[in-house]
């Protein structure tokens, strides 16, 4: 792990409230750039990414993969002592992360302006399932409920399979990066202005952006999308195809590379035939020539056709799955996954940040930490003395290694 570089948010202090996927992917981020990200965690759990398994101690692999690059911090906000440990806090620290159900964090006392009114620099970042205005704002949202409502789940899967939960968290990791984008922006405003400044972003109005070109186009032409599973409603041959060995995608988006591919995979006739010409002919016959296409490619290994489209330069992948793709020279080559030693698990990998700049390495700088790990330390840096983080602890306001000890 390298710790002496000077990083583009070193300095900058976050206090993270988020928890799940959406604030933490944001705040892990800002981490990797540098800033001191604190993760205020309730002392009863914490995060409840922590308890969905896979486990390395008590720790799930959704809370591992979404914690790199912070300290964690166990406070009770729910005590009048430790909410004073995070006022106290509030007046040094830049940005305020919190993804806490509709009006919670207000009634806490560490909303928008209460902690505002302290530091007029914060920036204070609030995530939320529909936002904050509307019939829906009081209501929480989670993924898979707005994978549903956003209308997602009706363009996702097979024309016969009925609506599909895409199986991993777009609109939470997407939510987290749209976060991340305001924070940064909020940041040079800052630099401008001197003040700080409010930030909202939602898991709905994430998944309506998603879904912009397909609203583009039911507005322009009034034809609500439909599931194509791996297809495309409006290119072909435009999907995944069955090679001797495996699945194949191929992704034909101009009527150029429709000849070049042709060519490549031999299909002389298909390329000199007036009705396959143009992609609008192609549509219309769309049963018709993905028939072709997969007759054509059931008669090769992905290997094959790997040597034949990469050599014509024609848009094709295999199907990989993910031990495979984990294992390859390219993700290597990259740089992406580090590995780094964790309090209980030892030796661990982990994805890193998927930007790099240069002349910086991409290691994770600090492991993903145990449940209110820094307490003590956060604390001291406060000017609290060992005792009073003993007494602290006492009084349920903290979890504290002292006290465990």
């Amino acid at each position: 792990m390298a710790h002496d570089e000077t990083r583009p948010l070193s300095g900058i202090k976050v206090l993270d409230f988020s928890k799940f996927i959406a604030g933490p992917i944001c705040t892990q981020y800002l981490g990797a750039m540098g800033a001191d990200i604190i993760k205020v965690e309730d002392p009863d759990g914490g995060d409840g990414a922590r308890s969905i398994p896979p486990f390395v101690g008590d720790d799930g692999a959704t809370y591992l993969a979404m914690n790199a690059n912070k300290r964690s911090i166990s406070v009770n906000l729910k005590s009048q002592a430790g909410l004073d440990i995070i006022l106290k806090m509030v007046p040094e620290v830049d940005v305020v992360v919190e993804s806490l159900a509709p009006n919670v964090a207000d009634r806490l006392g560490i909303g928008a302006d209460a902690l505002r009114a302290i530091n007029p620099k914060l920036i204070y970042c609030s995530i939320s399932g529909f936002g904050k205005n509307g019939p829906l704002g009081d209501q929480p949202g989670y993924e898979v409920m707005m994978q549903a409502f956003s209308g997602l789940m009706s363009v996702t899967g097979e024309p016969n399979s009925g609506p599909l939960r895409i199986a991993f968290s777009p609109l939470d990791q997407t939510t987290g990066l749209h976060a991340l984008t305001g924070v940064l922006a909020a940041l040079r405003q800052r630099d401008l202005t001197g003040v700080g400044s409010e930030i909202e972003v939602s898991l709905f109005e994430t998944a309506i952006a998603l879904l912009g070109w397909h609203a583009q186009s039911y507005w322009i032409d009034g034809v609500p999308p439909k599931r194509v599973g791996s297809g495309h409603a409006t290119l072909v041959p435009y999907g995944s195809f069955r090679a001797q060995d495996g699945d194949v995608l191929i992704a034909i988006g101009s009527d150029n590379l429709w000849r070049k591919f042709c060519t490549a995979a031999d299909l002389n006739a298909a390329k000199d035939d007036p009705r396959y010409a143009k992609n609008a002919g192609r549509v219309a016959l769309a049963d018709e020539v993905n028939r072709l296409v997969q007759d054509r490619i059931s008669e090769k290994s992905i290997a094959d056709w790997t040597e034949v489209f990469t050599e014509h330069r024609i848009p094709f992948a295999p199907v990989n799955d993910l031990p495979t793709v984990l294992n390859h020279p390219q993700l290597a080559a990259q740089g992406l996954v580090d590995e780094f030693k964790h309090a209980v698990g030892g030796d661990m990998r982990a994805v890193g940040h998927p930007v790099t700049f240069k002349g910086l390495s991409r290691s994770i700088l600090k492991p993903p930490p145990l449940l209110g790990e820094h307490t003590d330390e956060v604390l001291m840096s406060l000017g609290y003395s060992k005792a009073e983080v003993e007494a602290l602890a006492e009084q349920g306001a903290i979890s504290s290694e002292i006290e465990n000890k």
